[in-house]
Formats: C-alpha cells, structure tokens, sequence
C-alpha cells in the first residue's frame, strides 16, 4: 500500500508537469518547431521510464523482504522500525498479548476446576463399585457394572485430557517395558473383554522403548477400547464370531514397532485418512450404530506426537484393523521425545 501509494503520487505529479510543459510550448511558443516538443517529450518519457524502473526494483525487493518475513514467527511489526503506523501496530499488539493472556488464564482455570471436579467424582464412583457387589441379582449387577466401568473410564480420559492441554504437560521419559504397559492397559480393559469374550494374544517379549508409561496406557487404552467398541457384529441369521486381539512388537536395529490388530468392523477407505482429526466421528456414527466423540485417537495422536513416537494404521473394512507404534531405540528416541519442535507424528 505505501509503494502504491507513492508510485501514483508520483506518476500524478509528473503527468501534471508533463501537460503544463506542453500547453505552455502549445499556447506561448509561437514559432516553436513542432519536432523540439516531441524530442523533449521523448526524453521526458525516458527518464520517466528509467524513474519507474528503479522504483520497481526497490518495490520487488521490499515484496521480497515481506515474503521471506511472513515466513517467520517473530512479529513483524517489530522487525520493520521504520514501516508507516509502528506506533498503532506495536498498540495492537499488547492489546491481543493482554487479551490472550486473560484467555489462558481463564481456559486453566477452567481445567483446573474440571479436573478437580473429576477427581471428586471418583469418590462416589469408588463407592458405586463397591455397592455394586453387595447386589445379589447377578444380570442387574452385571449392568450395572458395565455402566460404572463406562463411567471410570470417561472421567479417566477426561482427567488425562486437562492435563494433555495443559502448556506443562507432565512427561517422564525413561527406559519402560512394553510389557508392562500392555499389561496394565488390558488390565483397565479386563471388564469389557471379558464381557465381550475377546481371545488375547499377546507376544511383546523382553521389548524395552524410551516412552511415558501412563501416557503410554492411556493410548493403548483408546486402541483396545476401539477394538471392544467395534468388534463386528453378525448379520441376521450369522452366529457371533470370536473377537479377536493381538498385540505384538517387532524390532529392527533403530526402531522398535508395536502392533494392535483386531478383527472388527475395519475403517472404510473415505475414513482412514481422517481418523486422527480432532472430532472426527466417521461414518460409523452418521449410521447410529455407535457412539463416539471423535477425540480417543485425536488425543492419542497427539501423546505420540509429544513423546516422538510415530503412530499409523492399516486396515481393510469388514476384516480387521492394526494400528502401529514406532519407537527409536536408544539415544535418538531421548532426543526426539524432547524436541518440542517436531512437526507431524502421525502417519497413515
């Protein structure tokens, strides 16, 4: 805008002295020759020309210095002393770095009372749970049961969500067995294999990785949950088939992979690009057979992304689903888990 602005100042001023030249030479040089005005007129031009030239070059170069900037995270407006208007813009700055300050503030006082609100809520849950075993009808306490279990595990993903949002998220990256966290996801899940008669096989062996244990469970918890949620349900007429989960890793000289695979309702191809978006549901919900957020796998993907882990998934609908963890092995892995710079984790 300030070079357009100055180029048609400009090119204004010198069309003005241009037409006053020549209505001068027209009306008051009576026995000028005719020629003398158009040789004027062409060096006039030129010079104009070699004028507007120059003056391109230096707007082309300031595009170019804009360009390159934008590219970057600082603010600009404290990059360029010397652009018009720094005064209002370096106002509007602290205006929005107020503004956004009172908004953090609120949206952590919001998960702060959120998450206080979880963990009161796990009192009387604890009790309910209890309660629930005094029941002597065995099919309503079974109900019952299974509606408590849902409960613990929504405050569960709801509590380890606040602190997934938080700027200071808690991360303990050591030297964990695989193992271990398979077991104690499968533990948090025995409930609802157990009710569905899921098959288990398990084959992590001895496998060791740098990762986050908790949040390490909780992501195996939200894939072990999908397979129960959607384990395939038989046709009319068809008899129930066995749900089926396999765990197992593979290791090779600089990674180490886990794999979860059941034999459920699959992920269709319009779906498989965009299941770890935020809120994304597929179509599995718009048909009404299940109910879902859209957040398990978003979140999920997020917590590998923050430990440097690599997650994707293959699977064919009607037939299975296998999700994969990557993991780097030794010192490169405690480096990319606290490289707060890392872009994408999440592979398809």
């Amino acid at each position: 805008m300030k070079y357009g602005k100055r180029w048609m100042d400009k090119f204004g001023l010198s069309a003005a002295v241009w037409a006053g030249f020549n209505l001068y030479f027209f009306f008051f040089i009576q026995d000028g020759k005719g020629g003398y005005l158009v040789y004027l007129d062409i060096l006039f031009l030129a010079a104009m020309g070699c004028l507007t030239g120059m003056d391109w070059r230096r707007f082309r170069g300031y595009r170019c210095k804009v360009e390159e900037m934008m590219g970057q995270e600082d603010l600009m407006c404290r990059m360029l002393p010397d652009f018009e208007n720094r005064e209002i813009a370096e106002h509007d700055v602290r205006v929005l770095e107020r503004q956004m300050d009172r908004l953090y503030e609120e949206n952590r006082s919001l998960q702060d009372y959120v998450a206080r609100w979880g963990h009161e809520l796990k009192i009387p849950l604890a009790a309910g749970l209890l309660m629930d075993e005094r029941i002597e009808d065995k099919e309503l306490r079974m109900e019952l049961r299974e509606q408590l279990e849902r409960m613990k595990r929504q405050i569960n993903s709801l509590l380890l969500g606040c602190k997934l949002q938080s700027p200071l998220l808690d991360i303990q990256v050591k030297r964990t067995r695989l193992g271990e966290c398979v077991r104690t996801s499968l533990k948090n899940n025995r409930f609802f294999l157990i009710q569905k008669g899921f098959e288990i096989q398990v084959d992590v062996g001895e496998a060791q990785v740098y990762t986050d244990a908790s949040w390490m469970v909780y992501v195996l918890d939200q894939l072990i949950g999908n397979a129960i949620k959607y384990k395939r349900r038989p046709e009319e007429g068809e008899p129930e088939e066995t749900g089926r989960l396999s765990i197992w890793t593979e290791g090779e000289q600089e990674e180490t992979k886990l794999f979860v695979e059941d034999n459920g309702e699959g992920i269709r191809k319009t779906d498989i690009r965009r299941i770890f978006e935020k809120g994304y549901t597929g179509s599995n919900y718009h048909n009404g057979r299940y109910k879902s957020t859209g957040m398990g796998l978003y979140m999920a993907a997020k917590i590998m992304d923050r430990l440097g882990h690599e997650i994707h998934v293959e699977s064919e609908y009607g037939r299975y689903t296998r999700f994969c963890i990557t993991f780097l092995t030794g010192k490169g892995q405690q480096a990319a888990a606290f490289d707060t710079g890392k872009s994408g984790g999440v592979k398809m």
